[in-house]
């Protein structure tokens, strides 16, 4: 697979604003703004390749891309919420203690 720096930009601005819609969507799964925005590009790439997989097609366009994004993202902060296993203490610290 060949990305232009075009496409690699698009993917990282569509990530960002993913990241930062997952973040709000799943109140307690963020990881602040910088661990969100990172969520959302990777999320990116998640969606992009989920979505396809279960054979949803959301169209062309931004929106359509940041649509795809943000579920990836949110994927993404569901998962990583079980793995922690606190509703949001991820890497703020204090993951596995409850006061």
């Amino acid at each position: 697979m060949h990305l232009s720096n075009e496409s690699l930009l698009v993917i990282i601005v569509v990530g960002i604003v993913a990241g930062w819609l997952a973040g709000n969507i799943v109140r307690g799964g963020g990881y602040g703004l910088i661990g969100d925005l990172v969520v959302g590009v990777i999320g990116a790439f998640i969606g992009d390749w989920l979505l396809p997989q279960l054979s949803i097609h959301l169209g062309t366009g931004m929106v359509a891309l940041i649509v795809n994004a943000t579920l990836g993202a949110i994927v993404l902060l569901i998962v990583l919420r079980l793995i922690s296993g606190v509703g949001g203490g991820g890497w703020r610290g204090g993951a596995g203690r409850r006061w």
